[in-house]
């Protein structure tokens, strides 16, 4: 009933206040902090079915609130039994996700602040903390001035959302800087015409989202032989480049990746970048994975050429202990990346704008969370020198692997070991490779992913989790080695 207090009969909200939040956040952390901690003891692969989750909730949800203990009971119920267990020792599919428990703290406050930071005034620390982080992460990677916002040039970073995104950027920024020379070039054509002559470079090795960001991007994309090291080299893509030129094309975008997926191998961007530098050419250099171990200054030659680059990525949320989403992205000229995505509404226009960046027209969404808060966190609460640890000792499991794998001659390792990651197959037919896997990914112990490369069949060992320990590696052959003894052994009868 309308009163003199509230005369519109404005209805109250039942939610959850400050006391009660205490209490279900302090019980979540204790039982953040013991899945972790046990994390080894769980099975790394569920066992679930597709629509195992359905029949443990009720069709629709509950109109009243329940109590929070009933959803920490549920927790363990209904999600637990369908988790993959990425930050197990046991788990080396993919590449790793970060997890570290400043990260998780730091998300913790994002979550609380709720920002939404698309703009500077929206909330200036959103802003100001990223542009200071991607300078400080600049920094640890000895990147060129040219990328930093304090060298006072036109540089800077941002923290796009994954390494997919700023491929996607870093192309949409390539394609508006040519499209304008075009146009100066030959003012009668129009955008239809100058985009159908747009052609982009990219690695055969390279990831499918590289691929995928022509597709996005409207443009065409040429897949690129690797060489015998499953490299891209620089007169490979210069012979490209003269190929389309006498054809009447436009060459205008090259990414360079340095850790492709499959193997872990390393463009020549040393190559490459003068290459494309020499014919106007955008260079985007994707290290999504490989990028976090160039804060050791012993793999900072595997970046050699950097200073040819337009712009560079790497995700912390990979292997710096970041949680995702935080994909660190670079560029030397970004005001081609804002003009290409500036959309300026009345409603979002500040008067502080030109002061400091809008970090709205740096990405494709508008939206954006508080994502630096978990990089300084991170940076402050862990210091260089231990993420510097971190990547070595992953590094060093890979060796350990590897040696393993070579003292069994039943086995051979594929290509290089690289980085955190081991290539490595059974003796003989793809065939016998392919059934290895499964019965190694069957048993459930471990978990492994394949990969294929000029039509050899290989399994990737990637080191993934931080509580990896020497004994983990010794599990994971010896996982590896019994699978290889059962199968062999079948084949045999």
């Amino acid at each position: 009933m309308a009163n003199s207090i509230n005369p519109f009969n404005i209805p109250p909200v039942t939610e959850m206040q400050a006391p009660e939040f205490r209490d279900f956040a302090k019980e979540m952390v204790d039982y953040i902090s013991n899945y972790l901690e046990n994390i080894r003891d769980r099975r790394v692969l569920p066992t679930v079915q597709p629509g195992y989750l359905r029949p443990l909730i009720p069709d629709e949800a509950p109109q009243q609130p329940e109590k929070w203990e009933e959803v920490m009971a549920d927790v363990e119920r209904v999600i637990m039994p369908g988790v993959t267990h990425w930050h197990s020792p046991k788990f080396h599919a993919y590449f790793p996700t970060a997890n570290s428990y400043p990260a998780i703290v730091a998300d913790m406050l994002s979550g609380a602040i709720a920002c939404i930071g698309f703009t500077w005034i929206a909330s200036p620390a959103c802003t100001e903390l990223e542009v200071v982080m991607l300078d400080w992460l600049g920094k640890m990677l000895d990147l060129p001035k040219e990328f930093l916002a304090c060298s006072g040039g036109q540089g800077g970073g941002v923290i796009q959302g994954t390494a997919s995104e700023a491929t996607l950027v870093a192309l949409l920024g390539a394609k508006a800087k040519a499209m304008k020379r075009v146009k100066e070039e030959h003012p009668d054509w129009d955008d239809n015409t100058i985009v159908s002559k747009l052609v982009g470079y990219t690695s055969n090795q390279s990831h499918s989202s590289v691929e995928r960001a022509g597709l996005l991007g409207g443009v065409k994309l040429r897949g690129l032989k690797a060489d015998e090291n499953l490299k891209l080299r620089g007169e490979t893509l210069e012979q490209a480049i003269k190929e389309d030129l006498d054809a009447g094309l436009i060459p205008f975008y090259v990414v360079a990746t340095l850790g492709t997926t499959n193997t872990c191998a390393f463009d020549r961007l040393d190559e490459i970048g003068p290459v494309a530098n020499q014919y106007n050419v955008w260079v985007h250099v994707d290290a999504a994975y490989a990028g976090s171990a160039f804060i050791c200054p012993e793999y900072r030659y595997l970046m050699k050429g950097i200073e040819t680059a337009d712009s560079f990525n790497f995700n912390p949320h990979k292997w710096m202990l970041v949680n995702f989403d935080c994909s660190a992205m670079w560029l030397k000229e970004p005001y081609w990346i804002v003009n290409a995505f500036n959309v300026d509404p009345l409603y979002l226009k500040h008067d502080m704008q030109g002061s400091a960046p809008d970090y709205r027209h740096w990405q494709i969404p508008l939206g954006r969370r508080f994502r630096a808060l978990k990089l300084w966190f991170v940076l402050r609460l862990y210091g260089v020198d231990n993420l510097q640890a971190h990547i070595r000792r992953h590094c060093g499991f890979a060796k350990q692997f590897e040696a393993l794998c070579r003292a069994d001659d039943r086995f051979e390792i594929f290509g290089e070991v690289a980085m955190g990651l081991a290539c490595f197959r059974l003796k003989g037919t793809n065939e016998l490779s392919e059934a290895l896997l499964k019965r190694i990914n069957g048993r459930g112990n471990i978990h492994l992913v394949p990969s294929k490369v000029n039509d050899v069949y290989f399994l990737r060992m990637a080191v993934c989790s931080r509580f990896t320990e020497p004994a983990d590696i010794d599990y994971s052959w010896k996982e590896v080695a019994a699978a290889a003894d059962e199968l062999l052994a079948e084949q045999k009868k």
